[in-house]
């Protein structure tokens, strides 16, 4: 398996930014890659191991289908990438979200991965992983200019509410 990782800090509380990545089914909200996002059939809505997604990217073209795996509430996820039509045999994503300070939070998203075709895509994975870690980066960078403007006139303690109230 091939691993990528990326890190960045924020100037954020670490509940406000739990909420985005817990926000399982809309994930299309912030993502930069995702056309749109949906909880898929048997799930009940509720955010736990067990939770399904599916994400149409915005290509247009391409999809991919994820389940929670692990989670321990308001610090980590791990979602496994179980189907789609990317290049991936199988992928594990692990989001970690850790409080530095009261209003400062360090996000890791992490990929382990393993790619099809064989040898040609073992040849790939190198190529892969600097993709990933470009996307990775785009990722983190939206997620937090998200949170930030959500989180505008809202104190962390209230964002969830206020996020529901957004229709998020």
């Amino acid at each position: 398996m091939a691993t990528v990782l990326v890190s960045k800090n924020f100037d954020l509380p670490s509940d406000a930014l739990w909420a985005s990545w817990a926000d399982f089914g809309n994930v299309y909200t912030w993502h930069p890659f995702v056309e749109k996002s949906r909880l898929v059939e048997g799930t009940d809505g509720k955010v736990r191991v067990g939770t399904r997604r599916q994400c149409d990217l915005v290509d247009g073209k391409n999809w991919v289908r994820e389940e929670i795996v692990a989670m321990d509430e308001g610090r980590q996820l791990k979602i496994d990438m179980y189907d789609g039509t990317m290049p991936i045999k199988a992928a594990l994503a692990t989001i970690t979200i850790a409080a530095l300070s009261k209003n400062r939070t360090r996000v890791d998203v992490r990929m382990d991965f393993q790619p099809k075709f064989g040898i040609l895509g073992r040849l790939m994975a190198p190529l892969m992983k600097r993709q990933f870690t470009n996307m990775f980066t785009e990722l983190l960078a939206a997620n937090g200019r998200y949170v930030n403007k959500l989180a505008q006139g809202t104190t962390a303690g209230n964002f969830a509410n206020a996020q529901l109230l957004a229709g998020h």
